[in-house]
């Protein structure tokens, strides 16, 4: 079987690494490929986005199947144009790929299906769209309607930054005619993840979650990238949450889209946002992503053939993906400067050392071959990607072949696959922070430890004063989720100031507890724990020793709605005190 692959970055390397893997392929071409797609396969200078041009090669050539790698060719409309001419090619034709290639019709068709996504408007005009930002405050998103290289999505802190990004898309079109239109939409909280699956518009097939690292500093700071690292397994994406994402999200899409006269076939990806068991689609792109191609492909040991062509053949209900069950880690390796403007021409050392790295595959993206030397022709140039036994080794190894790879003004983040590691430090850690203002206040608050322990809750104790302490008190607050602290119970008496001190440097749920340690008997503390501003929520308790047990309770019961454990211990204290009361009354019997 000859194959041509579409592309010329990681993602397509990685393909035309993983198909040279197929007992059925004889020959690869790549269209135009890079520097590292040559040592797999001929690469032909046909640029990705000239429809005709590839379409005479592959006819000239007797392509036997064409895999189409970036968005552009799809929407333009590349697989229809090889149908016509009975050619095996796979992707979604250019009706279908409008899911990616327009935001505006993806969000009208997301409402119109009631499929979960953010509350939104769409607007042609500056001025509209900016008055729709005064009334829904910041954060927001501003999103260009069309194709922007992954970059046309704008998360506005401020209500100043998001008219800006509006006058950037309308104003100095900043991305085309992907700019004729404007999203703007609302801000979800959550953790974000990919969801990547083969359909043959009436099968879903996924291949395991993986998540994305977009923006382009560590700890998800600064502006918007392609990708700037990803890993498989996401654990945030739970096999019920997956399950979920499947029914109400996946399939009503493919069924939408074959009711809107727009057969679905191909990669559908769904970027998601996931807050606790409440999943929310931020976007749909129309092929593998990247850089979660690398990953993903490293993980599935199926024959990509034998799944693409029951893809075509529209019998995907026969494939069952064979997966490692190994976690993988692939570190982008960028230009300086990238995702703005950067240079090119670099000479890379170091290939030939980390391609002998046990377990790690260098996958190119941006590189091209000058004077016999691999080069950076591109924002983002490498793809360094590595399968281990755990995600804490998968990454170790990554980074291990990154340190030996150099070239001028290199750039690349250190904290890839930092939310796995800190959801596996959660399970181990504490999930339920119980702080006081003074260690006179222990015993009181050892009423809320008690309870937490009873229904096994990890938890810790820490002293922490809003008024002697204030900067230890707002670090507590401020890194307590990073932390794995997932609900926080504060005990203070007097002016009782720390648990709105915490709130107003968290979005954790906070526990106010008003303790007794004046001539006012605890009423001053709950006057100051309960008497909040707008916009710093404290769910406030009662005074003493019985508050700090009924926080405890409630942040079990926060911590039950995901987690069934949790709940079936709540469950039975449930039932012990009904029992309690029915002795009670027995011994109320007996004296009567």
């Amino acid at each position: 079987m000859k194959v041509l692959v579409i592309g010329s970055g990681g993602r397509e390397h990685a393909l035309v690494w993983k198909l040279n893997q197929s007992k059925k392929v004889e020959k690869i071409y790549c269209a135009p490929g890079n520097a590292g797609i040559r040592k797999l396969a001929t690469c032909v200078n046909i640029k990705a986005d000239d429809i005709e041009g590839l379409l005479d090669f592959a006819r000239e050539k007797g392509i036997d199947l064409t895999v189409v790698g970036p968005e552009d060719p799809l929407t333009l409309g590349i697989v229809d144009a090889f149908e016509e001419h009975d050619l095996r090619i796979f992707g979604p034709s250019a009706r279908g790929a409008i899911l990616e290639g327009s935001k505006v019709f993806t969000k009208d068709f997301l409402k119109k299906y009631s499929i979960p996504s953010a509350a939104y408007k769409v607007f042609t005009k500056a001025g509209p769209a900016k008055k729709y930002v005064d009334k829904i405050g910041a954060p927001c998103v501003v999103k260009a309607d069309g194709l922007a290289a992954g970059k046309g999505v704008i998360v506005a802190a401020t209500k100043s930054e998001a008219k800006k990004a509006i006058d950037l898309i309308i104003k100095k079109r900043a991305f085309g005619d992907a700019g004729g239109r404007v999203v703007v939409e609302e801000f979800l909280r959550g953790e974000e993840a990919s969801f990547i699956a083969f359909t043959d518009g009436k099968t879903v097939l996924p291949l395991p979650s993986s998540q994305d690292h977009k923006a382009v500093f560590e700890g998800d700071r600064g502006p918007n990238t392609g990708g700037m690292g990803a890993y498989s397994p996401a654990p945030v994406l739970t096999d019920g949450l997956a399950m979920r994402v499947i029914n109400e999200i996946m399939l009503p899409t493919i069924r939408g889209m074959e009711a809107e006269g727009r057969p679905y076939k191909g990669m559908l990806y769904a970027g998601l946002m996931i807050d606790g068991d409440r999943l929310n689609v931020l976007e749909f792109n129309c092929r593998f992503g990247d850089p979660e191609c690398q990953p993903l492909l490293m993980r599935m040991k199926t024959d990509l053939v034998e799944v693409i062509e029951a893809v075509i053949d529209a019998r995907l209900e026969e494939v069952e993906l064979e997966i490692d069950p190994r976690p993988t880690v692939c570190v982008v390796m960028a230009s300086q400067g990238y995702p703005g403007s950067y240079t090119t021409g670099k000479p890379i050392r170091g290939l030939m050392k980390a391609a002998r790295i046990k377990d790690v595959v260098v996958f190119h993206a941006g590189t091209t071959i000058k004077d016999r030397r691999t080069v950076t022709a591109g924002g983002r140039v490498l793809g360094v990607t590595a399968i281990a036994p755990t995600i804490e080794k998968a990454i170790a190894q990554a980074y291990k072949a990154v340190d030996v790879i150099h070239w001028p003004g290199c750039y690349y983040r250190r904290d890839i696959g930092y939310r796995a590691l800190k959801r596996r430090d959660a399970d181990k850690g504490p999930r339920v922070g119980i702080i006081m203002g003074s260690d006179s206040d222990l015993p009181v608050m050892e009423k809320a430890a008690d309870f937490l322990q009873s229904v096994s809750i990890r938890y810790e104790l820490r002293i922490v004063s809003a008024h002697r302490t204030p900067e230890l008190a707002v670090e507590y607050a401020s890194t307590a989720s990073e932390r794995g602290i997932e609900v926080i119970i504060a005990g203070a008496g007097m002016a009782a100031h720390l648990a709105g001190v915490v709130a107003a440097h968290t979005r954790l749920p906070v526990i106010g507890v008003p303790l007794d340690a004046s001539s006012l008997h605890g009423l001053d503390a709950l006057l100051s724990t309960v008497q909040m501003p707008p916009g710093i929520p404290v769910a406030t308790m009662g005074i003493g020793g019985p508050g700090a047990r009924n926080g405890a309770v409630l942040a079990a019961r926060i911590l039950a709605i995901n987690d069934a454990k949790i709940a079936a211990a709540l469950e039975q204290q449930r039932l012990s005190m009904i029992e309690q009361v029915k002795e009670k009354n027995k011994e109320l019997d007996q004296r009567a």
